[in-house]
Protein backbone atom coordinates (compact mmCIF):
# COMPACT_ATOMS: atom_id res chain seq x y z
CA UNK A 1 0.00 0.00 0.00
CA UNK A 2 0.93 3.70 -0.71
CA UNK A 3 0.99 6.66 1.37
CA UNK A 4 1.22 10.18 0.00
CA UNK A 5 -0.61 10.46 -2.92
CA UNK A 6 1.39 7.14 -4.24
CA UNK A 7 -0.82 5.26 -6.85
CA UNK A 8 1.40 1.53 -7.35
CA UNK A 9 0.35 -1.07 -5.13
CA UNK A 10 2.75 -2.48 -2.90
CA UNK A 11 2.63 -5.96 -1.67
CA UNK A 12 4.80 -7.34 0.86
CA UNK A 13 5.82 -10.44 1.43
CA UNK A 14 7.06 -10.77 5.17
CA UNK A 15 7.47 -14.34 7.29
CA UNK A 16 3.64 -15.50 6.91
CA UNK A 17 2.37 -17.69 10.47
CA UNK A 18 1.52 -21.35 9.14
CA UNK A 19 -2.35 -20.97 9.86
CA UNK A 20 -2.64 -17.62 7.73
CA UNK A 21 -0.60 -19.45 4.49
CA UNK A 22 -3.86 -20.11 2.96
CA UNK A 23 -5.29 -16.64 3.05
CA UNK A 24 -1.80 -15.21 1.76
CA UNK A 25 -2.02 -17.50 -0.99
CA UNK A 26 -5.62 -16.33 -2.01
CA UNK A 27 -4.66 -13.03 -2.39
CA UNK A 28 -1.56 -13.54 -3.87
CA UNK A 29 -3.19 -15.64 -6.43
CA UNK A 30 -5.89 -12.67 -6.94
CA UNK A 31 -3.42 -10.56 -7.85
CA UNK A 32 -2.18 -13.21 -10.20
CA UNK A 33 -5.57 -13.29 -11.66
CA UNK A 34 -5.76 -9.81 -11.85
CA UNK A 35 -2.74 -8.87 -13.07
CA UNK A 36 -3.48 -11.40 -16.20
CA UNK A 37 -7.41 -9.56 -16.62
CA UNK A 38 -6.79 -6.08 -16.07
CA UNK A 39 -3.82 -5.15 -15.01
CA UNK A 40 -2.01 -5.31 -19.20
CA UNK A 41 -4.99 -2.81 -20.32
CA UNK A 42 -4.25 -0.47 -17.13
CA UNK A 43 -0.44 -0.52 -17.66
CA UNK A 44 -0.21 -0.80 -14.21
CA UNK A 45 0.90 -3.25 -12.03
CA UNK A 46 1.73 -4.57 -8.34
CA UNK A 47 5.55 -4.57 -7.24
CA UNK A 48 6.16 -7.51 -5.11
CA UNK A 49 8.58 -6.52 -2.27
CA UNK A 50 10.67 -9.21 0.11
CA UNK A 51 10.37 -8.10 4.09
CA UNK A 52 13.39 -9.47 5.96
CA UNK A 53 17.05 -10.45 5.29
CA UNK A 54 15.44 -14.58 4.45
CA UNK A 55 13.97 -13.33 1.21
CA UNK A 56 17.54 -13.60 -0.41
CA UNK A 57 16.17 -16.69 -1.76
CA UNK A 58 13.02 -14.85 -3.23
CA UNK A 59 15.25 -12.49 -5.68
CA UNK A 60 14.80 -13.45 -8.74
CA UNK A 61 10.99 -12.63 -8.17
CA UNK A 62 11.56 -9.20 -6.11
CA UNK A 63 11.25 -5.26 -7.41
CA UNK A 64 12.48 -4.94 -3.94
CA UNK A 65 14.27 -6.10 -0.15
CA UNK A 66 13.25 -3.88 2.87
CA UNK A 67 14.98 -4.78 5.99
CA UNK A 68 18.88 -3.94 4.62
CA UNK A 69 20.26 -3.42 8.44
CA UNK A 70 24.10 -4.55 7.80
CA UNK A 71 27.05 -4.48 4.78
CA UNK A 72 27.12 -9.02 5.51
CA UNK A 73 23.38 -8.89 3.76
CA UNK A 74 23.77 -6.29 1.38
CA UNK A 75 26.98 -7.75 0.33
CA UNK A 76 25.01 -11.37 0.12
CA UNK A 77 22.13 -9.84 -1.73
CA UNK A 78 24.23 -8.26 -4.31
CA UNK A 79 26.43 -11.25 -4.96
CA UNK A 80 22.73 -13.40 -5.85
CA UNK A 81 21.79 -10.52 -8.35
CA UNK A 82 25.13 -10.49 -9.78
CA UNK A 83 24.88 -14.40 -10.60
CA UNK A 84 21.29 -13.97 -11.43
CA UNK A 85 22.46 -11.84 -13.84
CA UNK A 86 18.94 -9.54 -13.34
CA UNK A 87 18.78 -5.69 -13.27
CA UNK A 88 19.54 -4.13 -9.56
CA UNK A 89 17.42 -4.72 -7.03
CA UNK A 90 15.90 -1.98 -5.19
CA UNK A 91 16.68 -2.10 -1.17
CA UNK A 92 15.95 0.19 2.01
CA UNK A 93 17.81 0.19 4.85
CA UNK A 94 16.58 -1.10 8.02
CA UNK A 95 16.59 1.09 11.17
CA UNK A 96 16.08 0.62 14.37
CA UNK A 97 14.00 3.69 15.41
CA UNK A 98 12.70 2.37 19.07
CA UNK A 99 15.95 0.69 19.94
CA UNK A 100 14.17 -2.17 21.13
CA UNK A 101 16.17 -5.39 20.91
CA UNK A 102 13.56 -7.48 19.77
CA UNK A 103 13.73 -5.24 16.41
CA UNK A 104 16.63 -5.74 13.38
CA UNK A 105 17.93 -2.83 12.10
CA UNK A 106 20.95 -0.53 12.10
CA UNK A 107 21.18 2.21 14.84
CA UNK A 108 20.05 5.07 13.82
CA UNK A 109 24.39 6.60 14.07
CA UNK A 110 25.55 4.19 11.72
CA UNK A 111 22.41 4.26 9.12
CA UNK A 112 25.10 6.72 6.80
CA UNK A 113 27.39 4.33 7.32
CA UNK A 114 25.46 1.53 6.11
CA UNK A 115 23.95 3.52 2.86
CA UNK A 116 26.98 4.40 1.70
CA UNK A 117 28.16 0.82 1.50
CA UNK A 118 25.12 -0.27 -0.59
CA UNK A 119 25.23 2.84 -3.10
CA UNK A 120 29.14 2.76 -3.17
CA UNK A 121 30.27 -0.81 -2.68
CA UNK A 122 27.33 -2.91 -4.42
CA UNK A 123 26.93 -2.04 -7.78
CA UNK A 124 24.17 -4.83 -8.47
CA UNK A 125 21.58 -2.76 -5.71
CA UNK A 126 19.75 0.55 -5.91
CA UNK A 127 19.56 2.35 -2.33
CA UNK A 128 16.01 3.39 -2.47
CA UNK A 129 15.17 4.56 1.10
CA UNK A 130 14.91 3.25 4.53
CA UNK A 131 12.44 1.77 6.69
CA UNK A 132 11.65 0.78 9.90
CA UNK A 133 9.42 -1.49 12.00
CA UNK A 134 6.74 0.00 14.51
CA UNK A 135 7.06 -1.07 17.86
CA UNK A 136 4.26 -3.70 19.60
CA UNK A 137 1.27 -4.22 18.89
CA UNK A 138 2.18 -1.84 15.90
CA UNK A 139 2.27 1.54 17.20
CA UNK A 140 5.56 3.81 16.93
CA UNK A 141 5.68 7.47 18.62
CA UNK A 142 6.37 10.30 16.71
CA UNK A 143 9.96 10.25 18.09
CA UNK A 144 10.09 7.03 15.96
CA UNK A 145 9.72 8.56 12.56
CA UNK A 146 10.96 11.58 13.61
CA UNK A 147 14.24 9.09 13.91
CA UNK A 148 13.79 8.08 10.39
CA UNK A 149 12.66 11.30 8.60
CA UNK A 150 16.41 12.43 9.91
CA UNK A 151 18.35 9.84 9.23
CA UNK A 152 16.46 10.29 5.42
CA UNK A 153 17.72 13.91 5.80
CA UNK A 154 21.54 13.17 6.83
CA UNK A 155 21.72 10.18 4.24
CA UNK A 156 20.60 12.18 1.43
CA UNK A 157 23.00 14.98 2.22
CA UNK A 158 25.98 12.51 2.41
CA UNK A 159 25.17 10.70 -0.64
CA UNK A 160 23.63 13.82 -2.64
CA UNK A 161 20.41 12.34 -3.13
CA UNK A 162 17.52 14.50 -3.92
CA UNK A 163 14.74 13.95 -1.18
CA UNK A 164 12.12 13.44 -3.20
CA UNK A 165 13.66 10.65 -4.60
CA UNK A 166 14.07 8.48 -1.38
CA UNK A 167 11.59 6.30 0.12
CA UNK A 168 10.10 6.12 3.57
CA UNK A 169 8.66 2.97 4.63
CA UNK A 170 6.83 2.85 8.01
CA UNK A 171 3.96 2.70 9.68
CA UNK A 172 1.99 -0.21 10.46
CA UNK A 173 -1.81 -1.26 11.23
CA UNK A 174 -1.67 0.80 14.72
CA UNK A 175 -0.09 4.01 13.39
CA UNK A 176 0.25 4.47 9.90
CA UNK A 177 -2.21 7.18 9.56
CA UNK A 178 0.63 9.10 11.55
CA UNK A 179 3.34 8.11 9.99
CA UNK A 180 1.88 9.11 6.46
CA UNK A 181 1.48 12.61 7.71
CA UNK A 182 5.04 12.37 8.54
CA UNK A 183 6.39 11.52 5.34
CA UNK A 184 6.12 8.23 4.87
CA UNK A 185 5.62 6.78 1.38
CA UNK A 186 5.28 2.61 2.26
CA UNK A 187 3.30 1.90 4.55
CA UNK A 188 2.47 -1.82 5.74
CA UNK A 189 -1.09 -3.46 7.12
CA UNK A 190 -0.69 -7.02 7.03
CA UNK A 191 -2.62 -7.42 10.52
CA UNK A 192 -5.57 -5.69 9.12
CA UNK A 193 -5.87 -8.09 6.71
CA UNK A 194 -4.89 -10.83 8.21
CA UNK A 195 -5.15 -10.49 11.61
CA UNK A 196 -2.89 -10.09 14.41
CA UNK A 197 0.12 -11.72 14.96
CA UNK A 198 2.73 -12.11 18.60
CA UNK A 199 6.24 -11.11 18.59
CA UNK A 200 8.15 -12.79 21.19
CA UNK A 201 10.93 -10.98 23.06
CA UNK A 202 14.19 -12.04 22.52
CA UNK A 203 15.82 -14.04 25.19
CA UNK A 204 17.92 -12.52 27.88
CA UNK A 205 21.46 -14.08 28.14
CA UNK A 206 21.68 -15.88 31.60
Amino acid sequence: MRGAGGRQAVISVAGVRGDRGQEVKRVVGGWQRLRRRELPRRRCGPSWRGLGAQQSAAVPNLDMVEGVDNEKIANHLNGAVSSLGREPLKVLVQVNTSGEESKSGVDPSRCVELAKHVKLACPHLVLSGLMTIGMKHYSSTPENFEALVNCKVQVCKALGIPTEQFELSMGMSGDFEKAIEMGSTNVRIGSTIFGPREYPNKKQNP
